[in-house]
């Protein structure tokens, strides 16, 4: 399974760095190249993440806060708080900012890393991430970190992009995405280099089959895969098992 996973990014600080300074164009930018479907792909996370009786849900790399925001209707509830964490401070601003805008209350956010969740274990019902995945060094710490958050019985959902299969979408989804786009992150952001990182984070991502695995191995269980958009935008889902009871 090894060879089917992604190189090693150049670290956090450099995503750190990179997120800070697309910041402020990054919301407008999602919508532009996503054709506005981002907004679409994240509500259905939402519903597949979230049940009525979730009080506590972890966003990791929450960035501007569009995840924990889309959710944030689903956890107005006695008790309900939605956590986003997220490396780079210039988007944590951004996320604060819409939340106060959206008089989202259940919402908090704070700076923190995927590879060192600053939470005590199992205690979160859901932990779930968007589009952040190609971002986090270490995929099987932070699948590790994931579990060790959730309580028993709580949900793992994540949403991302991934290399389509190969078909006439795939080239020219190719085409667009790996070539189109960090020209468009050039011309409405100014950040050429950043938007070229993210599409070859995409082109050289993992397989979904091997992210599932990844997710497998980290303890979960009942791990499934739906595919949106010929398959180059994926979500997981998967659930952290009960602990044995002992022979009666």
């Amino acid at each position: 399974m090894a060879d089917q996973l992604p190189p090693h990014h150049r670290g956090e600080k450099f995503v750190q760095a990179l997120f800070d300074r697309i910041a402020r164009r990054y919301d407008l930018l999602n919508r532009v190249i996503s054709f506005h479907l981002d907004t679409r792909w994240r509500e259905k996370a939402v519903r597949a993440a979230i049940r009525t009786s979730d009080r506590l849900i972890l966003d990791v790399g929450t960035g501007t806060g569009d995840l924990a925001l889309t959710a944030a209707p689903t956890a107005n509830k006695p008790g309900g708080t939605i956590i986003g964490l997220d490396l780079s401070l210039q988007m944590l601003r951004r996320a604060r900012e819409k939340s106060r805008r959206r008089s989202a209350h259940a919402t908090r956010f704070v700076l923190g890393s995927a590879l060192a969740v600053p939470f005590k274990d199992e205690r979160f019902d859901v932990v779930m991430t968007a589009f952040a995945l190609r971002n986090i060094p270490d995929l099987p710490l932070f699948f590790r970190q994931a579990n060790r958050a959730l309580r028993a019985g709580g949900r793992l959902v994540t949403l991302d992009m991934f290399p389509p299969p190969d078909s006439i979408f795939a080239r020219l989804y190719a085409l667009y995405f790996y070539r189109l786009v960090p020209w468009i992150g050039a011309g409405i952001a100014r950040e050429r280099g950043a938007y070229q990182y993210l599409s070859d984070s995409v082109r050289t991502f993992a397989t979904p089959e091997a992210i599932a695995e990844l997710i497998r191995s980290a303890g979960f269980r009942s791990v499934a895969v739906q595919k949106f958009f010929c398959g180059a935008v994926c979500l997981h889902t998967a659930e952290k098992p009960e602990p044995l009871q002992p022979p009666g």
